[in-house]
């Protein structure tokens, strides 16, 4: 379901920016229109779609457009030209009236600057905007308690910003947001202000926080690290332009250009791929329909040292080495089940790699890859080494 819909958004900075979208029509670039007219595009016939319950995050450098693109999505900034719809409505074309309603009901806006009242308490800034819409007393109170005790601040309440560190500043503009219950949250640059551990800290909160209320966000950052960590897909801006929208794996993997390609190039790609990236498809043998012979045959054949057994429905079941089955064919064993290792590691296809160094490093056999119990691969050391060194690794690997 869409939450969100963007279609050709367009802001032209200057004084006559109908102008400025017929020239982009035109195929003028940003540069052009500068140059003749002395308008900035800031935005530039910009689409993109997110689902409810999608964390969406938009990033570029300083100058891509991307905070003025957010503030476009809310009407902060008046658009030039497109449609932004909000479970179908279009809010670029609501009066007044109804763009405060849509702004109360639905959206909740976070910002770099944390914005605080220093002459109100923690529980009279993170109620702030429900006293602005007339709540009653104890509604305010009570949910600006629950805000507080969601983002980890209870007993803080009477507490003044001046009293709190930056990162718990913030957590009360994260806070005053929720108390509201919008259906979505728009992050501007929300944790750039911080140092990196308390980034860091806020980032997997924010992580844990989307775990419980499955909001539909749309994040702002420049931090390349940032957006892997936390976006469920990423729309990649500059010059006013996307250009690109995929998963963190997507980007990664499949650059659209060398724009993108460059941006990439310097990430920490342990943190960014994952199991499903660098599994192989696993030598298997029945389990009932094969014995140690077959087993070792197998293993022969495609020369490995090991071959993993399966039930029907490819249930993983355990793995045969085959020093196990040459032993077994020694003693006259013909029941593979007698020589199976039910003992396998396993690991799930979303499990990033920097988690499973140890694993790896701490098993003598191939981790398994499984889902609901189902082999779907296996990985091995030089697949995960080959990862971290290529430029490149394909999803499917």
């Amino acid at each position: 379901m869409k939450k969100i819909e963007v279609r050709d958004l367009t802001k032209i900075f200057g004084k006559h920016p109908k102008q400025g979208v017929r020239m982009l029509k035109e195929g003028k670039s940003k540069d052009e229109i500068l140059k003749e007219t002395g308008m900035t595009v800031g935005v530039n016939r910009v689409s993109f779609d997110v689902e409810a319950g999608e964390v969406f995050v938009i990033m570029g450098l300083s100058g891509s457009g991307k905070s003025t693109l957010i503030r476009l999505v809310n009407r902060l900034i008046e658009p030039s030209n497109g449609t932004i719809l909000i479970d179908g409505e279009d809010i670029s074309k609501m009066d007044k009236k109804q763009l405060m309603e849509t702004r109360r009901k639905k959206l909740g806006m976070v910002f770099q600057n944390f914005g605080l009242f220093p002459h109100r308490t923690i529980q009279e800034n993170t109620g702030y905007g429900l006293e602005v819409q007339k709540k009653d007393k104890s509604v305010i109170a009570e949910k600006s308690r629950q805000a507080l005790e969601l983002v980890g601040l209870k007993g803080y309440e009477d507490q003044y910003p001046n009293q709190l560190s930056g990162g718990m500043q913030q957590r009360v503009g994260l806070a005053r947001a929720l108390a509201n219950d919008p259906d979505i949250l728009l992050m501007d640059e929300a944790f750039s202000a911080l140092d990196p551990l308390i980034r860091k800290g806020m980032q997997d909160e924010l992580l844990d926080l989307q775990q419980k209320m499955q909001k539909t966000i749309l994040f702002i950052t420049h931090d390349l690290d940032e957006a892997l960590k936390i976006g469920d897909r990423i729309a990649l801006m500059k010059d006013g332009v996307i250009v690109q929208i995929g998963t963190p794996e997507e980007i990664m993997t499949n650059p659209a250009d060398d724009y993108v390609e460059k941006f990439v190039e310097d990430v920490d790609r342990s943190k960014v791929f994952t199991a499903g990236n660098v599994m192989i498809r696993p030598e298997t043998i029945q389990l009932g329909k094969a014995g140690p012979r077959v087993a070792l045959q197998r293993m022969k054949q495609a020369g490995i040292s090991s071959v993993y057994v399966t039930k029907n429905n490819n249930e993983l079941y355990g793995i045969v080495t085959a020093e196990a089955a040459a032993e077994a064919i020694k003693n006259g064993v013909k029941d593979l089940g007698e020589i199976v290792d039910t003992n396998v590691p396993t690991v799930s296809q979303d499990v990033a790699l920097i988690d499973l160094f140890d694993k790896i490093h701490n098993t003598q056999i191939p981790m398994a890859v499984t889902e609901d119990g189902i082999l779907k691969g296996i990985i091995v050391r030089g697949a995960v080494l080959a990862a971290l060194s290529r430029n490149e690794v394909k999803a499917d690997e």
